[in-house]
């Protein structure tokens, strides 16, 4: 297996945990804001493909071009990616069987996706299909930390609440659709039976940004109100609206590299 190496971040002119604050739940914009500026050390040669595009929030504000393809499997999230204009094309189909011809893409992307999809091995599969020989893929995905480190669990098990706390551990991970949260040899092994070399991975997002995240669902339930009467999840946002938050979350909006960093950041090749 490659040895993880330390990934150290650039300068970038862009405020990325800005530009995910004013438009998302703090516990997604920190982590989002943090992957956003990965992205910028990396040349993605054209045509490019997002594996998973969701809504496209993600793409419109972290590159500087607009990507060539955003494919997902669902109609509703790829109108508002349509709509935000960080793709050329958006096309509806599962990542399981595209719609592109052999060698067809120079570089792909797949940012906190991969980890929902059941099947997920034949959407490497089918990725490598549709990539040129030695064209990058650059994906993000958590490991088994995002469960093992979660504050709520540890909590019920001081007090002689073990079983509760699995509970809780098993509740997070389904409302939160993570089918896999594995380590770096089991990605290594899909990677290479779907034709790609596994060139570095580091872990990132600490223990503590972790459990940052994990309170956020609960006091970002007040968002969702907002969100549904008005699409928006924010409704001032503000500067002086969000100074607090930022302050509070700034210091977990990093990609660095974490010895026990509960999510992993994966740069493979086409072979």
């Amino acid at each position: 297996m490659p040895n993880p190496q330390t990934e150290t971040l650039n300068p970038n002119s862009k405020d990325f945990l800005w530009l995910h604050l004013r438009d998302l739940p703090y516990f997604r914009a920190m982590l989002r804001a943090a992957e956003a500026a990965v992205y910028q050390q990396y040349e993605l040669p054209g045509p490019t493909l997002d594996v998973g595009c969701g809504d496209g929030h993600f793409a419109s504000v972290t590159f500087t071009r607009p990507l060539d393809v955003g494919l997902d499997p669902w109609w509703g999230p790829l109108t508002e990616a349509a709509r935000r204009g960080g793709y050329r094309t958006v096309v509806q189909s599962d990542g399981g069987k595209m719609p592109f011809p052999d060698g067809h893409f120079g570089s792909a992307v797949s940012n906190s996706v991969l980890e929902h999809i059941p099947h997920v091995e034949q959407v490497l599969i089918e990725t490598g299909r549709v990539l040129k020989p030695g064209a990058l893929f650059l994906f993000c995905v958590p490991n088994p930390r995002y469960l093992s480190e979660l504050s709520i669990p540890a909590i019920l098990q001081k007090i002689g609440l073990s079983g509760l706390g699995r509970a809780y551990t098993e509740w997070f991970r389904k409302m939160s659709r993570v089918h896999h949260a594995v380590e770096p040899d089991v990605w290594q092994s899909w990677l290479e039976k779907a034709g790609f070399r596994l060139e570095k991975w580091w872990h990132y997002f600490s223990p503590e940004a972790m459990r940052m995240l994990e309170w956020g669902h609960y006091f970002g339930a007040p968002t969702l109100l907002p969100h549904l009467l008005t699409r928006r999840w924010i409704i001032a946002p503000t500067r002086w609206n969000l100074a607090l938050t930022r302050r509070l979350v700034e210091q977990y909006a990093t990609a660095e590299a974490h010895p026990q960093g509960t999510f992993t950041f994966y740069i493979a090749r086409k072979i």
